[in-house]
């Protein structure tokens, strides 16, 4: 597969940052019991912004799935979409599925796959690191202040902040 096919295009960001809710991990918790219900061999982990107290964020909980092959759909989609999730987003390494109100977004890799150590790696960092904590939510701050009509693009945009962030988590780490 060398395409990205995004089930009905690009969306518009159209939810604003929220203070840190104590139910986020709760709702994770919830989606993850769910997850492992149909696939009780996948790894599930609480990842993005929701995941790190004190953290302001969109009040979406990303989970991260990790499987043994992504290519392998028959093993972990049609379970997925069984449980109430959607297919939002096929791509090289990369399936998204998401709840139909939009409020848990499912990210699934191969299990080895570099982005589930990025994730990871930004996660444990932000919930560490009370300077790189306050830098990450200035900066989603001052970019929600923008109109953004591809949620894709609010994404792009903090990936500045968030290599610098990963490289300084890097350099703690050794």
């Amino acid at each position: 597969m060398s395409t990205v096919e995004i089930v009905g295009g690009a969306e518009p960001l159209e939810v604003a940052l929220h203070e840190p809710d104590p139910r986020w991990p709760e709702r994770f918790g919830r989606h993850r019991d769910r997850i492992r219900a149909v696939l009780p061999h996948v790894g599930v982990e609480h990842i993005g912004s929701t995941s790190v107290p004190g953290l302001a964020a969109k009040p979406v909980v990303d989970v991260l799935v990790t499987v043994d092959d992504i290519t392998a759909e028959e093993d972990y989609l049609g379970q997925l979409l069984a449980a109430g999730y959607v297919l939002r987003v096929r791509e090289p390494g990369h399936r998204l599925v998401r709840t139909p109100a939009r409020d848990v977004h499912v990210h699934v890799y191969e299990r080895d796959a570099p982005a589930v150590g990025e994730y990871l790696l930004l996660r444990d960092h932000l919930r560490a690191d009370a300077a790189d904590r306050r830098l990450y939510e200035d900066t989603k701050r001052a970019l929600m202040t923008r109109r953004w009509t591809d949620t894709n693009d609010y994404a792009d945009a903090k990936t500045e902040v968030i290599t610098a962030i990963k490289d300084r988590a890097r350099a703690a780490l050794r």
